[in-house]
């Protein structure tokens, strides 16, 4: 829209001859064209000149949504206010107003607009009950991020007896249930039944609620399937069947991460990004995260030769600048964890798209062609969990040799930790504790008296609960201690206070286990079948520790008991590690990143070959539906010897009722032939099958 006709149809207003249809459609094309100041103008006149007009209330409210917009939150909040005054029953104005002080960090007044949108609601209908959630899960959401999880829990918890098909609602219950030690987190209550609540885990949750990499398969593929809306515009900037060509150039790398800045994700990256052979490989980064500032950021920006945020563009604008780049491998640092940019990879802006580092998990897509692993955490029998070709590393997680110590290192008694005591630590979240986590670790401390539990603190709540149950499994809750969370340069300089770091199953220790590494504590651990669950165990071997990889459950509880009564072996542990820090492998960034570089290269040989890998996403659908059936917190799948014919008999179930197409995985034309010979014949066929393949 020209100025003139902004002018005409400001007269118009005046005049009293612009309807509010004819007021929306003026201002919505003075928007689209980067107009957004004088769509505000029109607004606000014509809602001084239409002040009792039945829905001002509306010219008031997109007013305050470009105010909003343009990050005017003041004026916003303002004119939020003269649409409730105009109709108080207008419950968006409610939700928006909630959500614009929540910005400008009136917290607590954004939650009682909120609560005030719930009061007014009385009459039972559709759109009541849809205002009503969304307020829930605004308040919730609220509660959560300021570590209310209680009280988040219990609005989701009402959120859910109205609408229990809600993914996202239950992905954020059952995050802050697992989060609180809150066990069985999959509780059924209501109409909600305990299959509804395990099939909305969010994927990366669900690492920590259960060792079933077949099911993870499934929900990540559900998960991203749902996440984005596959129109053929999707594609228009396609670039699958662009064949690389390095001829006279170097290769293009871009890595996309809401995680470059003080975060786990960026402390492992930086060194590794400094150390790229530039002679090699141009390096890209498109950052997606909170607004970020301070060193390790800054580190990251100057290690890079391109950095583009991306947090203000559009997923098109965004895959579109990666397209225009030229990338020739898209790494996806973020998978599915927060923040993350699925869509954007959804639209295929560079050939080759890599899952690595930021996500312990396949990322059942098919668009994602590449995981990089290792030999531990993904061996050759594993690979069937997988939708991405497999390459590895000698160890697969970069570290970070420059990360910064605190000199300053604390005694034991400033840590609140008895002097003459076996300190067994551990400082993953309270999210990746389980039941049989906790079993294992009350047996390991029954066994070893006096010895004491390091955990990092929680919300009081849930430190409560876990004293509580030391009580329960008379281990006694002055034997839990608790350290505050700190800044990561002083939190690594009181991990040597530990005498041995003990993982949790199945989500283990990543960061925390290569921080507790370097700082030269040992780490005990066991691997089960998924990837968040080896991870711990790649890095001790790595580290050059092997033998605190334990094979089972019950050798993690012996070998934890055994060297809690053996200072000597401890101390061995230790200088072990001090000896092995500049050399191991899990140190090694020059070889990690030669090694990553040319797995890029291996890439591209592949792509310009016509062989890049097709993820097969057969009968995921029928995984996931089997895996959600089981009784996960009830039987620890991590020790389940007949993990994969408990699977095979529930796929020859559901292909009696719907017929499979055979897989890569289980599934195969044996099976399905198995499966539709008489019923006696099928059990037969079976154990035939599996001694065979002894």
């Amino acid at each position: 829209m020209s100025d003139n006709a902004f002018l005409v149809t400001l007269n118009t207003i005046t005049s009293g001859g612009l309807q509010l249809g004819e007021l929306i459609e003026a201002a919505s094309a003075l928007s689209r064209s980067g107009q957004s100041p004088q769509a505000q103008e029109l607004y606000r006149v014509w809602a001084k000149f239409n002040a009792e007009h039945p829905q001002v209330h509306v010219a008031h409210f997109n007013c305050a949504v470009l105010q909003s917009d343009a990050g005017n939150l003041a004026a916003a909040a303002l004119t939020l206010n003269e649409a409730i005054k105009a109709s108080p029953d207008f419950l968006p104005a409610y939700i928006n107003l909630g959500g614009v002080l929540e910005r400008g960090g009136a917290v607590d007044q954004g939650l009682e607009q909120w609560k005030a949108m719930l009061n007014r609601l009385s009459a039972v209908t559709g759109s009541a009950v849809e205002f009503k959630i969304t307020a829930l899960k605004q308040i919730a959401r609220v509660l959560a991020d300021h570590q209310k999880l209680e009280l988040g829990e219990t609005v989701l918890h009402e959120a859910l007896t109205l609408n229990p098909s809600q993914r996202d609602v239950t992905e954020q219950y059952m995050s802050l249930r697992m989060s609180q030690c809150k066990w069985p987190a999959a509780a059924p209550f209501a109409n909600v039944a305990r299959e509804v609540l395990v099939g909305g885990i969010h994927p990366l949750s669900l690492n920590a609620y259960s060792d079933d990499p077949l099911l993870q398969l499934g929900a990540a593929a559900r998960y991203a399937e749902q996440l984005v809306d596959e129109k053929p515009e999707l594609l228009a900037v396609d670039r699958r069947d662009e064949r690389i060509d390095l001829t006279g150039r170097r290769l293009r790398v871009g890595y996309v991460s809401s995680d470059l800045r003080d975060h786990a994700v960026g402390y492992l990256m930086a060194e590794m990004l400094e150390l790229h052979d530039r002679a090699k490989v141009e390096v890209f980064a498109y950052y997606c995260g909170v607004p970020a500032s301070g060193g390790l950021n800054a580190r990251i920006m100057a290690a890079v030769e391109h950095w583009t945020d991306i947090r203000g563009m559009t997923d098109d604008a965004a895959a579109r600048q990666i397209a225009e780049d030229g990338i020739d491998v898209l790494v996806d640092v973020n998978g599915h964890t927060r923040d993350a940019r699925s869509a954007v990879f959804a639209r295929r802006p560079a050939p080759i798209i890599v899952n690595w580092l930021g996500y312990p998990g396949t990322m059942g897509t098919p668009y994602h062609h590449y995981i990089v692993a290792d030999e531990w955490v993904i061996p050759p029998e594993s690979e069937i969990y997988y939708s991405e070709k497999v390459l590895r590393l000698p160890c697969y997680q970069s570290n970070d040799r420059k990360r910064i110590v605190a000199p300053e290192r604390p005694a034991r008694a400033e840590a609140g930790l008895p002097d003459d005591a076996f300190v067994f630590c551990c400082f993953n979240a309270a999210h990746k504790i389980t039941r049989f986590t906790f079993e294992r670790w009350a047996q390991i401390m029954q066994r070893t008296p006096g010895s004491v539990l390091w955990l990092l603190e929680s919300t009081p709540e849930t430190m409560a609960r876990l004293r509580v149950l030391a009580d329960e499994y008379g281990i006694g809750a002055d034997r839990l201690i608790f350290a505050p969370k700190q800044h990561n340069p002083q939190h690594l300089a009181r991990y040597p206070l530990a005498d041995l770091f003990l993982d949790t199953s199945p989500y283990g220790a990543h960061t925390t286990a290569s921080d507790a590494l370097f700082m030269g504590v040992p780490v005990l651990t066991f691997a089960g079948r998924c990837f968040a669950s080896r991870v711990c165990a790649s890095l001790v071997r790595a580290a050059g520790l092997p033998d605190l990889i334990c094979d089972s459950p019950a050798a993690y509880v012996e070998r934890a008991v055994a060297l809690a009564a053996d200072p000597a072996a401890i101390a061995d542990l230790k200088a072990r590690l001090e000896r092995n820090r500049d050399t191991c492998v899990l140190f090694d960034m020059d070889r990690l990143t030669a090694g990553l570089e040319d797995l890029y290269f291996q890439m591209c040989a592949e792509q310009a070959r016509g062989e890049l890998p097709q993820p097969d996403l057969s009968n995921l659908e029928a995984y996931y539906k089997i895996g959600v059936q089981h009784e996960h917190e009830v039987e620890d799948l991590t020790v389940k010897a007949d993990y994969h014919e408990a699977f095979r008999a529930r796929l020859a179930e559901r292909h009696r009722l719907r017929p499979l197409q055979a897989d890569q995985r289980l599934w195969t034309a044996a099976d399905i032939a198995a499966a539709e010979a008489r019923p006696g014949q099928a059990a037969e066929a079976a154990p035939r099958r599996k001694r065979a393949a002894a």
